[in-house]
């Protein structure tokens, strides 16, 4: 237990210099949140980035903050060595090594913590009883929501996006000068292309993306859901993917699948609780969010074009525009046929057009549609100004 303690947290046994690049956005969040008790968590896509930025959070706690490095302790909880400890028990083992008393303060940075059943209940117990400030990271939307209510009050979750465009030119070393901006557009085009993934931004390994899609499908959907027939959900996941930023239907999608809807509809829970995907509601009151379809959106362009080809250019940009603004959660307007591609929380209203323009029974929606702001969103100009 003391070497894989030891191995796990390298910086007791000397400085630490986080090697990768840094996700500022994410560690700035982190940064206003280190001061106050609250367990943070850091949840997204399997592989977007959550343990990097684990671990140049703790570089930043030694070399900026000061913080003694033994009194900083990061451990994976899915390592196999770990399997019979409960969270309590790796602590206590932690604590003893260092001859840490309860009441002196750690950083615990706990990855993939929901390996551990009712972990929950054990970081209450943890947050009430012992001084610390707790990091956690889950690959898993299903798996945070804490049925008992244990951490309410006690919690704030950090959700890591894939990389936006100003993270892809720092993580490819592209600097472009001012008088070199009219290359920015064809750089644009290549993030379109691969997307956000990081690992797969640094090396350009095409097999990683598909690796990582075969992962998550198997083990966080057809494996821990004991789902037997592993060819639907592939062939599902392929059908959300073509239908990136149009309407769903569940009932057509079960008739192609020759499954019932009550099963579509729990698969695509399953593809939003890893984070694969995600739903937009039409604007409107609540009994219309409700018996309208839901566009469906790629957790990352890149592993959508794996899936289809880079082909559809207006729907890619329009899945980026998305992902953009997720965090101002944008539903559809769509009335007589015609659709508005988004309408923020804010109530700004968004079209996505690339490299094109509004027809003209769009326009007229677009004109009359009750907005505090408009915004026609054409090409990396418009979409970097967003």
């Amino acid at each position: 237990m003391e070497e894989l303690f030891f191995r796990s947290n390298p910086w007791w046994e000397g400085g630490f210099v986080f090697g990768g690049r840094k996700r500022v956005r994410f560690l700035d969040e982190m940064e206003k949140n280190q001061e106050n008790k609250d367990i943070i968590f850091l949840t997204g896509l399997r592989r977007v980035g959550k343990t990097s930025i684990l671990k140049s959070f703790i570089a930043y706690l030694i070399n900026d903050k000061n913080i003694k490095p033994n009194h900083i302790f990061y451990i994976s909880l899915d390592l196999i060595a770990l399997e019979k400890l409960s969270i309590t028990e790796i602590l206590q083992e932690y604590r003893k090594l260092h001859k840490i008393v309860s009441s002196q303060k750690v950083y615990l940075f706990l990855d993939e913590v929901a390996s551990k059943e009712n972990y929950h209940q054990e970081l209450k117990n943890i947050y009430d009883l012992e001084e610390t400030k707790i990091y956690a990271s889950s690959s898993s939307a299903s798996l945070l929501r804490d049925k008992n209510a244990y951490l309410t009050g006690r919690q704030r979750v950090i959700e890591v996006m894939p990389l936006d465009f100003e993270e892809y030119l720092d993580f490819k070393e592209i600097k472009i000068k001012k008088s070199d901006e009219y290359l920015i557009e064809g750089y644009f085009e290549e993030y379109m292309s691969d997307g956000g993934m990081p690992e797969y931004v640094l090396t350009g390994d095409i097999s990683y993306l598909q690796n990582l899609i075969d992962n998550i499908l198997y083990k966080d959907i057809i494996a821990y859901h004991n789902i037997k027939n592993e060819n639907i959900v592939r062939d599902f996941y392929r059908l959300l993917m073509e239908r990136s930023g149009k309407q769903l239907s569940l009932n057509k999608i079960a008739n192609i699948l020759e499954i019932g809807v009550d099963s579509a509809r729990r698969y695509m829970a399953y593809f939003e609780d890893t984070y694969l995907i995600y739903t937009v509601e039409k604007y409107g009151k609540l009994n219309e969010r409700l018996k309208n379809p839901k566009k469906v959106y790629a957790g990352d362009v890149g592993l959508k074009n794996i899936v289809t080809g880079f082909r559809d250019k207006g729907a890619v940009f329009e899945n980026l525009v998305f992902l953009k603004i997720k965090n101002q959660n944008p539903s559809y307007v769509y009335v007589d046929g015609t659709e508005i591609d988004f309408m923020t929380e804010s109530k700004t209203l968004v079209e996505v057009k690339y490299k094109s323009a509004l027809n003209e029974k769009q326009q007229k929606l677009f004109d009359s549609t009750d907005a505090n702001e408009k915004k026609i969103v054409d090409g990396y100009k418009s979409f970097l100004a967003l």
